[in-house]
């Protein structure tokens, strides 16, 4: 797997590097042409002349010649994508995960296995984005950005898996997320704005709408179930917009809980792309959520009446940044402690003590972060993925770093964690999933 490798190594904090200079007395010798020479010509010996062909030759040679690292750590990989790899998730109890990519085309392959075996393919119409196994591991739901949603049952105790039902309702899916304690049910969002909510039935495998709205403006762009815990007594959804608006849904009543506008944020307009759901552990049980837009302004809402617990803007630009650099990429809370992660463009990872909302850690990436995530068995460790191919994790009290995964020669989009926190397995842009075990 040594073709797949990394970029730059990690920054941890601002390093600017000395620029180099060349001084008068370190010039070797200086040629003045005069003005009177035919077109600023000198003599040159014939020797000369072959020498310097030769160096011409050498420069040619060099300037073709790409250096790249071929660092891997990885233990397995999954090639079979031909296109970028944009989402990848794991079967809740089998060792078993679903990859999605730019080819039209969701793999299913193992994860237990050196090297991984193939599972079967899902055709689509278009890019696949997302999706997920239902909390029974009875169905697969994916989706692609031609707004067709497949979804396929399990046999043979997971060995095959047969399409039992099809959804075409809009031009763009966005999102999909499947719930992740009630089986069967998943919610959507589109380019149109419009949100929806369908369930599988267990037996037939045919699909039940429970809720279309058309509230949005613009692009929803995230969605996250709420009150989780309660299961399907309560199926609760929140929602975001490029255009300012945050939306609590009653899934069976067809209602809003709220709705939060540019009004209820100060008059700020925040067109929202991440959203992230507080562990009820940390928020004595009242629904909360935190959600990001792409010029840094941050919110934290409590989802059980709208009311704006906390509005900042995380990062003030440079002058030689560029305002998507502000775009807040991904959002994780820790289940163990009082924080929160937000990744962004510019490759900024703010940690906030969730307590008093101050940073109390930065880590500055190399490019772009796109996924963080909190390790499920220690919820102390961060992992960040990067737009430069690598995976970095990092101790969130100290701060200092413990691994890196590398081995992709373009951007990690997307990741998931299997076996505990043991393992991770990487979405590359090359088209290539690296599965990698942590320390």
């Amino acid at each position: 797997m040594s073709e797949y490798p990394s970029e730059q190594e990690h920054q941890t904090g601002d390093q600017i590097p000395e620029e180099e200079f060349i001084t008068n007395q370190e010039v070797d010798q200086e040629v003045v042409l005069d003005d009177n020479d035919n077109d600023g010509d000198f003599p040159v010996d014939e020797d000369d002349l072959e020498e310097i062909d030769g160096a011409g030759e050498d420069a040619e040679d060099e300037e073709d010649t790409i250096e790249i690292d071929m660092s891997n750590n990885s233990i397995a990989y999954f090639d079979k994508h031909t296109d970028s790899v944009f989402s990848i998730f794991a079967h809740p109890t089998l060792p078993l995960v679903c990859s999605g990519g730019g080819d039209n085309t969701a793999y299913l392959w193992t994860s237990h296995s050196q090297p991984p075996k193939f599972a079967g393919s899902i055709a689509h119409s278009e890019s696949v984005i997302g999706g997920g196994f239902t909390p029974d591991g009875q169905f697969l739901i994916t989706a692609d950005m031609n707004g067709q949603i497949l979804v396929h049952k399990a046999s043979n105790g997971g060995a095959k898996w047969k399409k039992c039902a099809e959804l075409q309702e809009v031009q763009e899916v966005v999102w999909i997320k499947v719930h992740p304690t009630v089986s069967g049910v998943f919610a959507f969002g589109s380019t149109d704005g419009s949100v929806w909510c369908y369930q599988v039935d267990s037996q037939s495998g045919e699909l039940e709408q429970i809720m279309s709205q058309f509230v949005h403006q613009s692009d929803c762009t995230m969605g996250e179930f709420i009150n989780v815990e309660q299961g399907d007594a309560n199926l609760s959804l929140v929602t975001c917009s490029l255009d300012s608006t945050i939306i609590g849904w009653s899934c069976y009543t067809n209602q809003q809980i709220f709705k939060v506008t540019s009004s209820e944020i100060r008059g700020y307009e925040a067109p929202w792309v991440s959203l992230a759901k507080a562990p009820v552990s940390m928020t004595k049980n009242t629904p909360v959520v935190a959600c990001g837009a792409n010029n840094g302004t941050m919110a934290i809402l409590n989802c059980s009446n709208g009311a704006v617990l906390q509005l900042s803007i995380v990062i003030e630009l440079q002058a030689d940044q560029d305002e998507l650099d502000a775009s807040i990429e991904s959002i994780a809370w820790s289940e163990k402690l009082p924080l929160m992660a937000v990744g962004l463009v510019s490759g900024e990872v703010l940690l906030y003590d969730a307590l008093t909302w101050r940073i109390r850690r930065k880590f500055v990436l190399p490019d772009s972060v796109t996924k963080l995530q909190f390790e499920d068995s220690a919820a102390t460790t961060l992992l960040a993925s990067c737009i430069n191919g690598k995976v970095y994790q990092y101790d969130a009290r100290t701060g200092s770093e413990k691994f890196v995964c590398v081995g992709h020669n373009m951007g990690v989009l997307d990741f998931v964690l299997i076996e505990n926190g043991k393992k991770l397995i990487t979405a590359g842009d090359e088209g290539v999933s690296l599965v990698y075990q942590l320390p």
